[in-house]
């Protein structure tokens, strides 16, 4: 971890510099939008195009420029004591800051997710951890994981949870697999997960499951694509047909996001496919549909209009097109139409063999 207390040191050092030449000290980090990234195709994911937004000391911005030294500061302490803060403790501690503490936690996600960027370094080793849990794990996979107290080696198999499942870590850097398994299934509910677990699916298809929960976490990322790469396996990814599912979830999976560009390189999961639900899977099966409000249909829009990822694949482009035209959406659970164990016995295995139905 020295590495970030150098960066957090260097970063003082230029603003104690700049106040003793009499110049304003100036903080530079990169601007998170989708505006301001490119898709990278030969290494899979979004990266940065190169603009920055400079935050000077001025009467208007002494408070945020507090705000973020002392964050800093904050994170040098809990690196060099080899401790960890939630995002959430990070804001209460802010309380003891006087007239520099922060009103509410966005603000105070805001400055780490700043800080962040300015380092070049990912919020987990500022020692700064998310609150939510990282993801759920069952199937065809021994995870190595080490005793806090002796430091010796942990085998955990995650075929023996019973009805229950492994959950990933806030940190998963340390982790260490071991499979045979033929290919990573991440699911977007909770729901669905745990009917595939009920059934034994991983144990038929030879697979890892992976329960999303909506919008994968950053430790739900990087576990799939530390052992993606690892393990050599493919990654398949399973959704509600909507715009929500194709983009906040698919699309942040495989190549990130503008937010999180400066990370994503880390982050994301470029070997990732899409085997549904999509939109010519709502036609082909006949699946149940609710109708797509104003704001899908603007999402939709605007990733024909914005996303750099949407821009370079044809069949996204299609597959929107598609659906905004059909205007309505279905869920995974719209497969119990056919009975409750269709998706095990029919969709996902027919899904598997017809790869030209699967999204890039």
């Amino acid at each position: 971890m020295s590495e970030v207390i150098e960066k957090i040191t260097a970063e003082a050092q230029k603003i104690y510099d700049n106040i003793k030449k009499k110049k304003r000290p100036v903080l530079e980090s990169p601007i998170r939008a989708l505006s301001n990234v490119k898709y990278n195709v030969e290494d899979g994911f979004f990266e940065l195009k190169g603009s920055k937004k400079s935050r000077t000391l001025t009467a208007s911005s002494v408070k945020t420029f507090a705000q973020t030294l002392k964050m800093m500061a904050l994170s040098k302490e809990i690196v060099e004591k080899n401790d960890i803060a939630t995002k959430r403790e990070a804001y209460y501690v802010s309380k003891n800051w006087g007239d520099a503490r922060f009103k509410e936690q966005p603000e105070s996600d805001t400055v780490m997710d700043d800080i962040e960027a300015m380092l070049s370094v990912n919020r987990e080793k500022l020692g700064f951890i998310p609150e939510e849990k990282g993801g759920d794990i069952a199937g065809k996979l021994i995870i190595i994981d080490k005793n806090p107290d002796t430091g010796k080696e942990i085998r955990i198999d995650c075929t023996k949870f019973g009805s229950g499942a492994y959950s990933i870590p806030s940190s998963v850097e340390e982790l260490k697999f071991e499979t045979e398994a033929k290919f990573i299934l991440a699911i977007e509910t909770a729901g669905m997960f745990q009917r595939l677990v009920k059934h034994n699916y991983w144990k038929n298809a030879n697979c890892i499951l992976v329960s999303m929960g909506g919008v994968p976490t950053r430790a739900c990322r990087r576990f799939i694509r530390k052992l993606s790469d690892e393990m050599n396996i493919p990654v398949l990814v399973f959704t509600d047909g909507d715009f929500y599912g194709y983009f906040n979830i698919y699309r942040t999976l495989k190549v990130g996001s503008g937010n999180a560009a400066h990370i994503n390189e880390y982050f994301c999961v470029p070997k990732a496919k899409f085997i549904g639900i999509t939109p010519q899977d709502i036609i082909e099966y006949k699946l149940p549909t609710h109708p797509m409000k104003e704001v899908d249909i603007k999402r939709g829009k605007d990733a024909l209009k914005n996303d750099p990822f949407v821009h370079h694949h044809k069949q996204w482009q299609k597959a929107i097109k598609q659906q905004i035209e059909m205007k309505a959406r279905a869920e995974q659970q719209a497969l119990a139409k056919w009975g409750l164990n269709f998706v095990i016995d029919n969709y996902l295995p027919e899904k598997m063999k017809k790869r030209d139905t699967w999204l890039p």
